[in-house]
This record gives structure tokens, C-alpha cells and sequence, in this order.
């Protein structure tokens, strides 16, 4: 290992090690939907990653025990939905365990395929779930873009040093 100076002392992998990094590290914000068997459900993810343009595939991580997972895990499509900065309540919404993540003021449809689809975002996606990896305690979704709208006006969301934020100029 190579010591660069002015850092501090290297710390052994653990879950806080791990954290602490990504905080560090600035990431788009999107909230995952999919249609359960109780209604909608969705989550806010910083873990959004392209993965293929040939096919167009994109991966998400979700938690194991998270109370989406029941439904994501048996949902056929998903949306994806890239926020813009103006929408830090509703990031926050859907991060939130135990909140009404539908209800007012979160404005949706229904859209293809049953998906509920969120309005006023920046760009969104129905796409068809073809693999769920276990990885630790989380799953990676990896999903095939069907169709969507990269129309949205606006800047992005990000994620960094554990609150929402957005860029500066």
C-alpha cells in the first residue's frame, strides 16, 4: 500500500468505513417504483448505474429487509425516476420509512405496464426486470429500458455528506 501524505491513518473494511467513503461521494438521486400487491411502492436510491447502452440495461440496489423489497422482488417492471433539485421533499418522502410515499402532495399515474409514474420529474423509465443479484444485504436489480421521457426541465438532485443538495455553478 502507498502512503500519500496529509492523510489520515487507513481504516480496516467495515459497514462505517464504507459509509463514511460514500458520503463523500456525490450522487444523482431516483426514486425506484413498481406496483405491489397492496398498491404502489417505491424507494429513493443514490445507487442508479447504467450499465448497458446494447442492450439498454441500468442497475439499482435495494435493501433486503427494506418494505419495498416484497414488492420489487416480485414486479415484472419498475420505474425509474431522476429528480430534479426542486424535489428534495419528495427524495426525502420516499426515504422515509413508514410515510404515505403515494399520498398527497406526491403527484403520480398510473403509466405502461401498471407502473406508477411520477410527475414533474427530470427523466423517467419503465423498464423490465430481467435479474435480481444477492449482494450482501441488499439486492442489485438490473433492468431493461422499455421506454421513457428524458424531457424534464430542470437541474439534478444529488446526494452528498449524507443530505440532499443540488450542483453549483
Amino acid at each position: 500500500m502507498t502512503a500519500t501524505p496529509d492523510l489520515g491513518a487507513p481504516r480496516l473494511a467495515s459497514p462505517d468505513l464504507l459509509r463514511s467513503v460514500f458520503r463523500r461521494h456525490a450522487a444523482g438521486v431516483a426514486v425506484i417504483t413498481a406496483s405491489g400487491e397492496s398498491g404502489p411502492v417505491g424507494f429513493t436510491a443514490t445507487s442508479l448505474s447504467s450499465v448497458s447502452a446494447e442492450p439498454p440495461l441500468l442497475s439499482f440496489g435495494i435493501g433486503a429487509g427494506a418494505s419495498s423489497w416484497p414488492a420489487m422482488s416480485r414486479a415484472e417492471h419498475v420505474g425509474v425516476h431522476v429528480l430534479g433539485e426542486h424535489q428534495q421533499a419528495l427524495a426525502a418522502t420516499f426515504a422515509r420509512s413508514g410515510a404515505d410515499r403515494f399520498g398527497a402532495p406526491t403527484v403520480w399515474r398510473e403509466g405502461p405496464e401498471g407502473v406508477p409514474v411520477l410527475d414533474d420529474v427530470l427523466a423517467w423509465l419503465v423498464c423490465r426486470v430481467v435479474a435480481r443479484i444477492p449482494a450482501g444485504d441488499h439486492r442489485i436489480v438490473l433492468a431493461e429500458v422499455v421506454l421513457g421521457d428524458p424531457e424534464g426541465v430542470g437541474r439534478p438532485l444529488l446526494y452528498h455528506q449524507g443530505r440532499f443538495t443540488s450542483l453549483r455553478d
